[in-house]
Protein backbone atom coordinates (compact mmCIF):
# COMPACT_ATOMS: atom_id res chain seq x y z
CA UNK A 1 0.00 0.00 0.00
CA UNK A 2 2.83 2.35 0.96
CA UNK A 3 4.60 1.59 -2.33
CA UNK A 4 1.47 2.36 -4.33
CA UNK A 5 1.07 5.70 -2.50
CA UNK A 6 4.69 6.63 -3.22
CA UNK A 7 4.18 5.82 -6.89
CA UNK A 8 1.09 8.02 -7.07
CA UNK A 9 2.93 10.88 -5.39
CA UNK A 10 5.93 10.50 -7.71
CA UNK A 11 3.68 11.00 -10.74
CA UNK A 12 1.78 13.96 -9.31
CA UNK A 13 2.54 17.13 -11.32
CA UNK A 14 4.51 19.89 -9.64
CA UNK A 15 2.35 22.85 -8.55
CA UNK A 16 2.29 25.66 -11.10
CA UNK A 17 3.94 28.72 -9.58
CA UNK A 18 3.22 32.28 -10.63
CA UNK A 19 6.09 34.15 -12.30
CA UNK A 20 8.33 36.38 -10.21
CA UNK A 21 7.04 39.95 -10.03
CA UNK A 22 9.45 41.64 -7.61
CA UNK A 23 13.03 40.50 -7.10
CA UNK A 24 15.81 41.93 -4.92
CA UNK A 25 19.29 40.70 -5.88
CA UNK A 26 22.38 41.25 -3.72
CA UNK A 27 20.70 44.39 -2.39
CA UNK A 28 22.80 46.80 -0.36
CA UNK A 29 22.07 50.17 1.24
CA UNK A 30 24.79 52.34 2.74
CA UNK A 31 24.52 55.78 4.37
CA UNK A 32 27.64 57.93 4.82
CA UNK A 33 28.25 59.19 8.36
CA UNK A 34 31.03 61.27 9.98
CA UNK A 35 32.40 58.01 11.39
CA UNK A 36 32.30 56.19 8.06
CA UNK A 37 29.76 54.10 6.18
CA UNK A 38 26.69 52.76 7.95
CA UNK A 39 25.49 49.62 6.17
CA UNK A 40 21.73 49.29 6.64
CA UNK A 41 21.11 46.37 4.27
CA UNK A 42 23.69 43.94 2.94
CA UNK A 43 23.43 41.01 0.51
CA UNK A 44 19.64 40.97 0.77
CA UNK A 45 17.90 38.45 -1.49
CA UNK A 46 14.13 38.37 -1.93
CA UNK A 47 11.74 37.06 -4.56
CA UNK A 48 7.99 37.74 -4.57
CA UNK A 49 5.65 36.09 -7.04
CA UNK A 50 2.84 37.67 -9.03
CA UNK A 51 -0.31 38.02 -6.95
CA UNK A 52 1.46 37.11 -3.71
CA UNK A 53 0.86 39.10 -0.51
CA UNK A 54 4.03 39.31 1.57
CA UNK A 55 4.47 40.91 5.00
CA UNK A 56 7.89 42.02 6.24
CA UNK A 57 8.54 42.24 9.98
CA UNK A 58 11.59 43.05 12.10
CA UNK A 59 12.77 45.25 14.91
CA UNK A 60 12.74 49.04 14.58
CA UNK A 61 15.79 50.25 12.71
CA UNK A 62 16.39 47.00 10.84
CA UNK A 63 15.77 48.67 7.47
CA UNK A 64 12.22 47.51 6.65
CA UNK A 65 11.02 50.94 5.53
CA UNK A 66 14.34 51.58 3.80
CA UNK A 67 13.82 48.40 1.80
CA UNK A 68 10.29 49.42 0.85
CA UNK A 69 11.31 52.92 -0.27
CA UNK A 70 14.04 51.35 -2.40
CA UNK A 71 11.40 49.09 -3.99
CA UNK A 72 9.33 52.21 -4.64
CA UNK A 73 12.26 53.95 -6.33
CA UNK A 74 12.27 56.69 -3.69
CA UNK A 75 15.60 55.74 -2.13
CA UNK A 76 18.85 55.21 -3.99
CA UNK A 77 20.22 51.68 -4.21
CA UNK A 78 23.84 51.39 -3.05
CA UNK A 79 24.44 47.96 -4.56
CA UNK A 80 22.65 45.09 -6.25
CA UNK A 81 19.35 45.68 -8.01
CA UNK A 82 15.58 45.48 -7.73
CA UNK A 83 13.46 44.24 -10.63
CA UNK A 84 9.72 44.60 -11.13
CA UNK A 85 8.35 42.33 -13.85
CA UNK A 86 11.95 41.93 -15.12
CA UNK A 87 12.49 45.72 -15.40
CA UNK A 88 15.24 47.27 -13.26
CA UNK A 89 13.95 49.84 -10.76
CA UNK A 90 15.76 53.14 -11.27
CA UNK A 91 13.25 55.64 -9.94
CA UNK A 92 9.60 55.94 -8.90
CA UNK A 93 6.91 54.85 -11.34
CA UNK A 94 3.18 54.14 -11.56
CA UNK A 95 3.84 50.39 -11.71
CA UNK A 96 4.48 50.65 -7.94
CA UNK A 97 1.88 52.36 -5.74
CA UNK A 98 2.72 53.24 -2.14
CA UNK A 99 0.47 53.62 0.89
CA UNK A 100 2.39 55.30 3.71
CA UNK A 101 1.63 55.42 7.42
CA UNK A 102 0.52 59.01 6.90
CA UNK A 103 -1.99 59.42 4.02
CA UNK A 104 -0.05 62.40 2.55
CA UNK A 105 -3.13 63.96 0.93
CA UNK A 106 -3.33 67.51 -0.38
CA UNK A 107 -5.56 68.99 2.35
CA UNK A 108 -7.25 71.62 0.17
CA UNK A 109 -8.43 69.04 -2.39
CA UNK A 110 -11.43 66.72 -2.13
CA UNK A 111 -11.15 62.96 -1.78
CA UNK A 112 -12.01 62.63 -5.47
CA UNK A 113 -9.42 65.22 -6.53
CA UNK A 114 -6.69 63.54 -4.48
CA UNK A 115 -7.28 60.23 -6.23
CA UNK A 116 -7.64 61.96 -9.58
CA UNK A 117 -4.06 63.34 -9.46
CA UNK A 118 -2.54 59.91 -10.07
CA UNK A 119 -5.30 58.67 -12.36
CA UNK A 120 -4.68 61.60 -14.73
CA UNK A 121 -1.03 60.58 -15.05
CA UNK A 122 -1.66 56.86 -15.52
CA UNK A 123 -4.63 57.12 -17.89
CA UNK A 124 -3.89 60.24 -19.99
CA UNK A 125 -5.99 58.99 -22.92
CA UNK A 126 -9.15 58.41 -20.88
CA UNK A 127 -11.99 60.92 -20.92
CA UNK A 128 -12.76 63.07 -17.89
CA UNK A 129 -15.84 60.94 -17.17
CA UNK A 130 -13.84 57.70 -17.41
CA UNK A 131 -11.21 59.03 -15.00
CA UNK A 132 -13.90 60.11 -12.55
CA UNK A 133 -15.51 56.69 -12.79
CA UNK A 134 -12.21 55.02 -11.85
CA UNK A 135 -11.75 57.34 -8.86
CA UNK A 136 -15.32 56.93 -7.66
CA UNK A 137 -15.19 53.15 -8.05
CA UNK A 138 -12.24 52.77 -5.68
CA UNK A 139 -13.44 55.43 -3.24
CA UNK A 140 -16.71 53.54 -3.04
CA UNK A 141 -14.82 50.27 -2.52
CA UNK A 142 -13.05 51.71 0.55
CA UNK A 143 -16.34 52.95 1.99
CA UNK A 144 -16.28 56.60 0.90
CA UNK A 145 -19.11 56.46 -1.62
CA UNK A 146 -20.81 59.42 0.08
CA UNK A 147 -17.66 61.47 0.59
CA UNK A 148 -16.31 62.12 -2.92
CA UNK A 149 -16.48 65.88 -2.56
CA UNK A 150 -15.31 66.30 1.03
CA UNK A 151 -11.98 68.06 1.43
CA UNK A 152 -9.18 66.02 2.99
CA UNK A 153 -9.12 68.36 6.00
CA UNK A 154 -12.74 67.44 6.73
CA UNK A 155 -12.00 63.71 6.83
CA UNK A 156 -10.98 61.72 9.90
CA UNK A 157 -7.56 60.08 9.95
CA UNK A 158 -9.12 56.71 9.13
CA UNK A 159 -11.08 58.19 6.22
CA UNK A 160 -7.93 59.87 4.91
CA UNK A 161 -6.15 56.53 4.93
CA UNK A 162 -9.07 55.05 3.01
CA UNK A 163 -8.46 57.71 0.36
CA UNK A 164 -4.78 56.70 0.31
CA UNK A 165 -5.73 53.06 -0.28
CA UNK A 166 -8.21 54.04 -3.02
CA UNK A 167 -5.56 56.23 -4.67
CA UNK A 168 -3.07 53.35 -4.73
CA UNK A 169 -5.45 50.79 -6.24
CA UNK A 170 -6.78 53.32 -8.78
CA UNK A 171 -3.33 53.43 -10.40
CA UNK A 172 -3.69 49.76 -11.36
CA UNK A 173 -0.08 49.10 -10.28
CA UNK A 174 1.84 45.88 -10.71
CA UNK A 175 3.01 46.08 -7.08
CA UNK A 176 1.29 47.60 -4.04
CA UNK A 177 3.72 48.76 -1.35
CA UNK A 178 2.36 49.34 2.17
CA UNK A 179 4.56 51.03 4.78
CA UNK A 180 2.77 50.40 8.10
CA UNK A 181 -0.43 51.88 6.65
CA UNK A 182 -2.46 51.22 9.80
CA UNK A 183 0.17 52.08 12.39
CA UNK A 184 -1.36 55.43 13.39
CA UNK A 185 -4.95 54.18 13.69
CA UNK A 186 -6.90 52.89 16.67
CA UNK A 187 -7.43 49.14 16.86
CA UNK A 188 -11.05 49.21 15.66
CA UNK A 189 -10.28 51.37 12.61
CA UNK A 190 -7.16 49.33 11.90
CA UNK A 191 -9.17 46.11 11.81
CA UNK A 192 -11.79 47.65 9.52
CA UNK A 193 -9.18 48.88 7.06
CA UNK A 194 -7.34 45.56 7.06
CA UNK A 195 -10.61 43.96 5.96
CA UNK A 196 -11.13 46.65 3.30
CA UNK A 197 -7.60 46.21 1.98
CA UNK A 198 -7.89 42.44 1.73
CA UNK A 199 -11.28 42.60 0.05
CA UNK A 200 -10.00 44.87 -2.74
CA UNK A 201 -6.68 43.03 -3.03
CA UNK A 202 -8.50 39.71 -3.37
CA UNK A 203 -10.42 41.10 -6.35
CA UNK A 204 -7.49 42.91 -8.00
CA UNK A 205 -4.85 40.21 -7.31
CA UNK A 206 -2.03 42.76 -7.25
CA UNK A 207 1.33 41.72 -5.82
CA UNK A 208 1.52 43.33 -2.37
CA UNK A 209 4.30 43.98 0.14
CA UNK A 210 3.40 45.24 3.62
CA UNK A 211 5.80 46.51 6.27
CA UNK A 212 4.41 45.98 9.77
CA UNK A 213 5.41 45.69 13.42
CA UNK A 214 2.24 43.78 14.19
CA UNK A 215 2.67 39.98 14.21
CA UNK A 216 -1.08 39.35 14.14
CA UNK A 217 -1.52 41.74 11.21
CA UNK A 218 1.27 40.03 9.30
CA UNK A 219 -0.41 36.63 9.70
CA UNK A 220 -3.88 37.91 8.80
CA UNK A 221 -2.74 39.69 5.63
CA UNK A 222 0.03 37.62 4.16
CA UNK A 223 0.68 34.47 2.18
CA UNK A 224 4.24 34.63 3.47
CA UNK A 225 5.90 36.54 6.32
CA UNK A 226 9.50 37.65 5.76
CA UNK A 227 11.59 38.18 8.92
CA UNK A 228 14.51 40.59 8.79
CA UNK A 229 17.58 40.40 11.00
CA UNK A 230 18.47 43.38 13.15
CA UNK A 231 20.78 45.96 11.60
CA UNK A 232 23.34 47.01 10.71
CA UNK A 233 24.03 44.64 7.79
CA UNK A 234 20.39 43.50 7.90
CA UNK A 235 19.15 40.81 5.54
CA UNK A 236 16.40 38.21 5.34
CA UNK A 237 16.68 36.01 8.42
CA UNK A 238 13.78 33.63 7.92
CA UNK A 239 10.37 33.30 6.31
CA UNK A 240 7.09 31.67 7.26
CA UNK A 241 4.42 30.50 4.80
CA UNK A 242 0.84 31.15 5.96
CA UNK A 243 -1.29 28.59 4.07
CA UNK A 244 -4.62 29.78 5.50
CA UNK A 245 -7.34 29.64 2.88
CA UNK A 246 -8.56 32.80 1.17
CA UNK A 247 -10.74 34.79 1.23
CA UNK A 248 -9.96 35.18 4.91
CA UNK A 249 -12.32 35.92 7.74
CA UNK A 250 -10.76 37.33 10.91
CA UNK A 251 -12.69 34.94 13.17
CA UNK A 252 -11.68 31.92 11.08
CA UNK A 253 -8.03 33.00 11.03
CA UNK A 254 -7.94 33.41 14.83
CA UNK A 255 -9.55 30.00 15.26
CA UNK A 256 -7.27 28.26 12.75
CA UNK A 257 -5.58 25.29 14.49
CA UNK A 258 -2.10 26.52 13.49
CA UNK A 259 -2.62 30.23 14.20
CA UNK A 260 -0.84 30.28 17.55
CA UNK A 261 1.98 28.16 16.18
CA UNK A 262 2.52 30.77 13.45
CA UNK A 263 2.34 33.55 16.03
CA UNK A 264 4.74 31.81 18.37
CA UNK A 265 7.24 31.17 15.56
CA UNK A 266 7.31 34.86 14.58
CA UNK A 267 7.56 36.08 18.17
CA UNK A 268 10.36 33.63 18.86
CA UNK A 269 12.33 35.02 15.92
CA UNK A 270 11.80 38.61 17.06
CA UNK A 271 12.72 37.81 20.67
CA UNK A 272 15.80 35.73 19.93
Amino acid sequence: MQTQLQEVISYMPEPVLSPEMLVCKDLRKVYPTPKGEYVVLDDLQLSIRQGEFVSIIGHSGCGKSTLLTMMAGLNEISGGQILVDDDVVRDAGPDRAVVFQSPSLLPWLTALQNVMIGVKQVFPGASRAEKEDICKYYLDKVGLGNDFYKRATDLSQGMQQRVGIARAFALKPKVLLLDEPFGMLDSLTRGELQDVLLEIWQKEQITAVAITHDVDESIFLADRVIMMTSGPYAKIGDELVIPIERPRNRKDVLEHPDYYDYRGYLLNFLNH
